[in-house]
């Protein structure tokens, strides 16, 4: 058992809203923010990089972890697998560095419960038509995995309410000052975040 006087930030997002670009935009600004690196089975995209991305491992790998307690939490999304491994964020706090999350709504309230003290941020675009538009003009979906996106995103939405601060991503540059506001703020709070997290298994 380890306590932290880290600062947590975790933000969730349905897909196509534009969550990438902003935590990019945010650890640009603030290089104190340091970003825990997923695991996930899905297929890497071109662009990607393994091991900064994510860390892209086969069903069996991730069953591997699985069985070993490597997560900290995880979570079926779409038609694969995602995980926050316990190492990555150990190796953040450790550091003295701020820890960013960016884990899907699953992960979001599965983070809640065992760091029920971090900060929450959930990212929406301005419409449902406006984040299918993006998808499909993303073109890394194939017509069947853009289907399960498209209905996961409708139930994603509805746990907005859940998160400390919901932001509207209609206009990017505007969207990205809503979140560093939100980031300075949670800053100006008296009392950070003490989070206790088993680093023993």
């Amino acid at each position: 058992m380890i306590e932290t006087k880290d600062f947590i930030f975790v933000i969730s997002a349905p897909s196509g809203a534009g969550k990438s670009t902003l935590i990019a935009k945010l650890m640009k600004e603030f290089p104190v923010l340091s970003f825990s690196v997923s695991t996930t089975t899905r297929t890497i995209r071109p662009g990607e990089v393994d091991g900064k991305d994510y860390h892209f491992v086969t069903d069996k790998r991730f069953d591997e972890l699985l069985a070993g307690d490597y997560f900290l939490e995880w979570a079926n999304i779409h038609t694969s697998r995602y995980g926050t491994s316990m190492d990555s964020v150990k190796k953040v706090l450790l550091s003295g560095r701020e820890l960013l999350l960016d884990v899907d709504v699953q992960g979001g309230e599965a983070l809640r419960e065992k760091i029920p003290d971090a900060h929450f941020v959930f990212i929406v675009p301005p419409s449902f038509k406006e984040l299918e538009s993006r998808l499909v003009n993303r073109q890394t979906e194939s017509p069947e995995t853009l289907a399960v996106r498209l209905k996961n995103a409708r139930e994603e939405m509805k746990s907005a309410s859940l998160y400390d601060f919901v932001i509207v991503n209609d206009d990017l540059e505007k969207a990205y000052q809503d979140l560093k506001t939100v980031y300075l703020a949670c800053h100006m709070q008296a009392n950070h975040v003490i989070p206790k997290l088993n680093y023993d298994s």
